[in-house]
């Protein structure tokens, strides 16, 4: 049965990071039901009070490293709302339409889009727009990837 909690508990972990490129999948929950089912197959009492706290923390800085990276980089360039709309549209449609380079021309394009249809922008702006949200997108993944990487060492630390 070991062997069963720690398969389940690492599948979790492969499914969180696969999360990254398929934003669908809430990477973060994963790595959180990893340490539930470590607790539910081994023990809860390794992962002391400490250990939640801290892992809560690092549940919100995913949260708002994904929003505030993606904000950042369409508004650096010069996007708009609809900008980020139409980005965050295309990150989560883009991955099934294009299944290999969706996840990269989806926001791209969404944002383009939006841009051009909501806007009103000229096309050398809409692309600009475009650029910034594929870089917010592009620093958030890694962003993210590290956070989840800690968050995975802070458990193997704790138990």
């Amino acid at each position: 049965m070991e062997v069963v909690g720690w398969i389940l508990v690492i599948a979790c972990f492969i499914i969180s990071f696969i999360g990254l490129v398929y934003p669908i999948i809430p990477g973060v929950l994963f790595i959180v039901g990893g340490f539930l089912l470590y607790g539910v197959f081994f023990s809860f009492a390794e992962l002391s009070w400490w250990f939640w706290v801290i892992e809560i923390l690092f549940v919100v800085l995913l949260f708002g490293a994904d929003t505030v990276a993606n904000a950042f980089g369409i508004k650096k360039f010069g996007g708009s709302n609809a900008g980020m709309w139409g980005s965050t549209i295309g990150l989560l449609i883009g991955p099934f339409v294009i299944p290999v380079a969706g996840i990269l021309i989806g926001p791209f394009l969404g944002a383009i889009i939006a841009e051009l249809l909501v806007e009103k922008r000229t096309f050398n702006e809409a692309v600009k727009s475009g650029i910034g949200s594929l870089i917010g997108f592009l620093t958030s993944t890694i962003a993210k990837a590290v956070i989840q990487i800690v968050m995975i060492i802070v458990f193997f630390i704790a138990i």
